[in-house]
């Protein structure tokens, strides 16, 4: 597997440094993905870590010209539908998430579960999110998903705060709250090296793969 990294700032490193650890060749590494030779796309997997109005920009170009992408990138939800038809069409395999950490992921499944054995028993959800002051969409996807996850399986929006400090990889927590007790679920990252592994992890997913995938579904 080839792999090109689509935005090269703190993320497109990180995915660099974990594509060498697992000795996996770098094509490229591109601040502009729409530069990219299309016959050298066609035999690469595109690794996606840039801002909302890029991916937006460039989304068309990687279904069209990549082997597979994985889009780490946030902040564009509201067109995945466009983004789902395109990548279908051209018959591009894509894995995307709001978040690649397997910790998250494992948060994900536990609310899920806790979300639904507490439907109708009286408990109110809340979610709060912090970030670093670089992160440009609040709240983040991450906690969006958890607000989708919460509702769907307790039948009740939660509310969502969102905060944004210093260089804060990224904490989320997750509460039920009831008459009688609390519940609590935090995911704390220390860095954002997960990000990366997990990325890296679905590059290779992609191998075989046909459609487009929440990483979640995956695992």
């Amino acid at each position: 597997m080839k792999v090109i990294i689509s935005g090269y700032g703190r993320m497109g490193h990180m995915v660099e440094k974990e594509l060498q650890r697992r000795g996996i060749e770098i094509a490229l590494a591109s601040e502009d993905i729409t530069a990219v030779d299309p016959a050298l796309a066609e035999d690469c997997v595109c690794i996606d870590f840039t801002w909302p109005d890029s991916f937006r920009k460039n989304y068309p170009f990687i279904a069209k010209h990549f082997k597979a992408a994985v889009v780490g990138t946030t902040g564009w939800s509201d067109i995945l539908p466009e983004v789902r038809k395109a990548f279908e069409e051209a018959g591009t395999p894509l894995i995307y998430a709001s978040n690649f950490s397997l910790g998250v992921n494992a948060l994900y499944a536990a609310v899920t579960r806790a979300a639904g054995m507490l439907k109708g028993a009286g408990y109110t959800p809340a979610i709060e999110e912090t970030h670093h002051i670089h992160k440009l969409d609040a709240p983040s996807g991450t906690a969006k998903v958890l607000g989708a996850l919460v509702e769907e399986s307790l039948g009740e929006k939660p509310e969502i705060t969102a905060h944004r400090e210093g260089e804060v990889p990224g904490i989320h927590t997750v509460t039920f709250t009831s008459e009688c007790d609390k519940l609590t679920f935090t995911h704390e990252a220390f860095s954002r090296e997960g990000l990366a592994a997990g990325a890296v992890t679905a590059a290779l997913m992609t191998e075989g793969l046909s459609g487009v995938h929440e990483f979640s579904e995956l695992l």
